[in-house]
């Protein structure tokens, strides 16, 4: 299976307020939640979905209302003009890994398997993983398993890393996994999990990406349009929150003498949407996610 979608239900009840709207879908996948927003639209509802994945290309649909648009969503703007599309009704982004990417050994994506240093999601792209890891400087690596990995031991390992290679490439995830054998068997797979999203998200240009994501969403959003996003890490939920609270990824907003501020979103629910249980025992990748839902003020 290409793709379990998380939170369908709930993130395309959200989503859909408008039969008759035009939609967008950011990461189309294995199609799941694309096929649900079309369950939910007239004849005249229209849906966009992106994804920079040939792969994705394969789970096309079928359906005049649907257009699949091979880019990554960080040109969502741009793209979507070029069908002359300005405003839309509601904007969904599953954020993360498809489970198709990670089950596919030789993108690199799982700890599990022994497959070539790579991590796209566009394999087109000249950065992968082995070029992070065999030509970013020490400190550069550090920064990346600190801030993107949050893994405190940053910097002995980026240490590690750079004397390693010194006397031999490093050309597959085992041959990344073998440096840290020290690392205790009790932490071995929270570390690897950590240590390959902060690898994934640099060569993927992850949070960058979603930044320009969020603001060209807020941009094409018609008034009282929806932004649905599920994430899956602290990192990428702490910005999806900044932004709906304020339109801000840092720093505060500009406050009236009596302490208020413009809004950018209206919160559908103060607190994120999680799986239940029944979902994340048939799917234990939705055990990390969180939904938010904002309407455009």
């Amino acid at each position: 299976m290409y793709h379990n979608p998380v939170l369908l239900k709930q993130s395309v009840d959200d989503l859909v307020t408008n039969p008759d709207g035009t939609y967008v879908d950011c990461t189309f996948g294995g199609g799941g939640h694309s096929r649900e927003i079309l369950n939910r639209l007239s004849d005249k509802g229209r849906l966009f979905s992106f994804d920079q994945d040939l792969d994705a290309l394969k789970n096309t649909i079928d359906d005049p209302r649907f257009t699949l648009i091979n880019q990554n969503f960080r040109f969502l703007e741009n793209s979507l003009l070029m069908h002359s599309i300005s405003q839309v009704d509601g904007i969904l982004a599953d954020l993360g890994v498809s489970s198709h990417q990670f089950d596919e050994a030789d993108r690199g994506f799982s700890t599990r398997s022994n497959a070539p240093l790579d991590m796209r999601m566009n394999v087109m792209q000249n950065l992968d993983a082995k070029r992070v890891i065999n030509e970013y400087g020490e400190e550069e690596l550090a920064d990346i398993f600190y801030y993107y990995g949050e893994l405190r031991e940053a910097r002995k390992l980026a240490r590690d890393i750079v004397h390693h290679r010194k006397t031999k490439s490093i050309e597959t995830t085992e041959d990344l996994k073998k440096l840290f054998s020290y690392i205790p068997p009790h932490k071995v797979n929270k570390f690897y999990a950590q240590l390959f999203q902060a690898i994934r998200i640099e060569v993927n240009q992850e949070l960058e990406v979603l930044k320009e994501m969020l603001v060209q969403a807020y941009n094409i959003l018609k008034p009282e349009g929806r932004l649905v996003v599920i994430s899956y890490h602290s990192l990428e939920d702490r910005l999806v929150k900044r932004f709906l609270k304020n339109g801000m990824f840092e720093g505060e907003p500009e406050r009236d003498i009596y302490g208020n501020y413009k809004k950018a979103f209206e919160l559908v629910k103060s607190k994120a949407i999680i799986p239940d249980e029944k979902e994340i025992e048939e799917n234990s990748r939705a055990r990390s996610a969180k939904m938010r839902t904002g309407i455009k003020v």
